[in-house]
């Protein structure tokens, strides 16, 4: 890059922020909301291709605008590892992530890293409880869970699955902690108070890959091994109910992840589930208030999708390949770049929301059904 773009592009990046900080200033005495969305790259893999590296914060409220880059350890290494999973705790205003090798607790007022661990056999897709004080962190494929403070990083005790420990989510009251392994066609159910195992939902049809639940913990949504589609599962028995293939789409071979669909979410409202193919570079949309559930539509990406998720109020859609799709209409209204131009694609993203620059409350990077619950 020749050295009048580059000065370009910082002059351009210089402005954004300046504009940034005199709409935080203008807003500071009226109280008003601010919405943004936080993007960990490299979270496609270690490919610096689509973001480089560092937490990208986008404006929601002004197009998904570029906002600024913040640069931590994990993205100043030469060679920055793989962004595994992200979680925040906006009451404590902290945000979290995994690389394969290491927790990290960044500071989102001042955006400095408060500490940074590593974990007893590596890092993959953590997830914070509801009261934020532990941290439910996956060994690296492994056997076990870290369960970790959530203040000061120290271990606290560790819970063995042997299921090749991969995903989590924390549910939203705070009671359970959801563990699914790569090696496993069972999701283990944990309570958070005892941090023992209280249930084990399944067997599905194959291990569990990304999965989703619902507000008021009945149910249980999950991608599986050699499925283009999902799964049901009923939280309250334990059995897997129902199987959803995605109809009029074959499947076919995939850059990522080794199966169909790969990534699955619940619109905030749980009247639609929301499921990624891979193959054909779409998400299929399903209508839940109905049984089974319809099939409604399909959205094209630019790439091939490995994650959803959504904003808290339900109106945008975020595939990992960098779209944002507006639910109502299944357009895409957005997609997202950084300050240099490129495209910018995660599946490790999530949205935090500011009044008068202070933090107020954050999304998760699962895409969690949030029926009945009123605002944060």
């Amino acid at each position: 890059m020749s050295h009048i773009r580059l000065a370009g592009l910082l002059a351009l990046t210089l402005l954004a922020c300046m504009g940034w900080n005199a709409v935080q200033a203008g807003e500071a005495g009226r109280g008003e909301e601010h919405h943004l969305l936080y993007v960990a790259a490299p979270g496609i893999r270690d490919d610096l291709a689509v973001g480089g590296a560092g937490i990208l914060v986008f404006d929601v409220d002004r197009g998904h605008a570029f906002v600024k880059r913040i640069p931590t350890p994990a993205s100043e290494r030469k060679k920055p590892e793989n962004i595994k999973g992200i979680c925040a705790y906006a009451a404590n205003r902290r945000l979290y992530f995994t690389t394969l090798t290491k927790l990290y607790c960044l500071d989102l007022e001042k955006e400095i890293c408060i500490w940074e661990k590593a974990l007893p056999g590596g890092c993959d897709r953590l997830e914070i409880t509801a009261d934020g004080r532990q941290l439910y962190v996956p060994s690296l494929e492994g056997p076990h869970w870290n369960v970790v403070d959530a203040g000061t990083g120290d271990l606290l005790t560790r819970i063995e699955t042997k299921s090749g420990a991969h995903n989590t989510i924390c549910s939203l009251d705070g009671a359970r902690a959801y563990l699914a392994g790569l090696s496993s066609p069972w999701l283990t159910v944990i309570d958070t108070k005892t941090r023992q195992v209280v249930q084990k939902v399944g067997p599905f049809s194959a291990p569990i890959r990304p999965f989703t639940v619902n507000a008021a913990l009945t149910r249980c949504y999950v991608n599986v091994n050699g499925l283009l589609g999902f799964e049901i599962g009923d939280l309250t028995t334990g059995k897997m109910v129902e199987r959803v293939e995605v109809q009029g789409f074959r499947m076919g071979s995939t850059k990522r992840h080794g199966c169909p669909s790969h990534g699955v979410g619940l619109t905030p409202d749980e009247h639609e589930v929301w499921v990624c193919d891979a193959f054909n570079r779409r998400v299929h949309v399903f209508d839940l208030t109905t049984a089974p559930p319809k099939q409604l539509s399909s959205v094209p990406l630019r790439e091939e999708p490995g994650w959803v998720t959504f904003s808290l109020d339900g109106r945008f859609a975020y595939p990992s390949t960098g779209e944002v799709v507006e639910v109502k209409t299944k357009k895409i209204v957005a997609a997202l770049q950084d300050e240099m131009g490129r495209q910018v694609h995660s599946e490790k993203l999530l949205e935090i929301d500011f009044r008068d620059g202070v933090p107020i409350r954050n999304s998760s990077q699962f895409g969690l059904g949030r029926a009945g619950r009123a605002a944060d």
